[in-house]
């Protein structure tokens, strides 16, 4: 697998897929959340994935630190699996979990740790999600390294300049103009031979496809 080239929406962007598409994005990261005019359904799903475009998901339903806990991971996994079955995304690819960039390892340990067993517990065995986590590279690294998290998606390049392990890597978002609008889109890019967790859908112009293959 190569390097895959995707943005990160936090808005519809179906208007514009085919745009995209033609600037050379293989793929587009979107939203579950408690906001349902950000989320993704599965007519913007089908129409992304209709123009050649791949999908990422991730949930953005952080709260405070002392409301991270079991309970909650189990509450905010089984709402993601309901609105990722309802756009049609399939078992076996990523739902990134957004939970900030300001966690010290007492979090990992701590409360992270009991939510992101709950989150998995509810998307994981029978329902066949995995679970990613998004935010900065200790942070991810140390949920990974833990067992919390399958994926890791970094929202900027460590101070060392090098992360082999990530799945994707944020840039600060820049203003691009589609089809006549404004838009500030942050681009992702996906680590060569690392799977991403992206998936299709079948739909006019999209091949069959659900998650991509794991790779080792």
């Amino acid at each position: 697998m190569g390097l895959l080239r995707g943005c990160d929406s936090p808005f519809t962007i179906a208007a514009h897929a085919a745009s995209l598409r033609r600037r050379g994005i293989d793929f587009v990261m979107r939203r579950y959340s408690r906001d349902p005019s950000t989320n993704l359904d599965s007519g913007e799903a089908q129409r992304l994935c209709g123009a050649g475009l791949r999908i990422g998901a991730l949930w953005e339903g952080r709260g405070a630190r002392d409301r991270l806990t079991r309970q909650q991971g189990l509450r905010d996994g089984a709402e993601a699996l309901h609105l990722a079955r309802a756009a049609g995304q399939p078992p076996g690819s990523a739902i990134y979990f957004a939970l900030g960039e300001d966690t010290t390892p007492a979090d990992i340990d701590g409360v992270l740790k009991h939510y992101l067993a709950g989150v998995r517990s509810a998307l994981g065995g029978a329902a066949g999600y995995r679970v990613g986590v998004h935010g900065s590279h200790a942070w991810c690294a140390g949920l990974v390294d833990r067992g919390l998290g399958a994926l890791s998606w970094l929202v900027s390049m460590p101070a060392g300049g090098v992360a082999p392990r990530h799945n994707l890597l944020q840039w600060p978002s820049a203003r691009l103009v589609l089809d006549g609008a404004e838009l500030r889109l942050s681009p992702v890019l996906g680590q060569p031979g690392r799977d991403p967790g992206l998936f299709q859908l079948a739909g006019p112009g999209a091949a069959l496809s659900a998650a991509f293959r794991r790779e080792r």
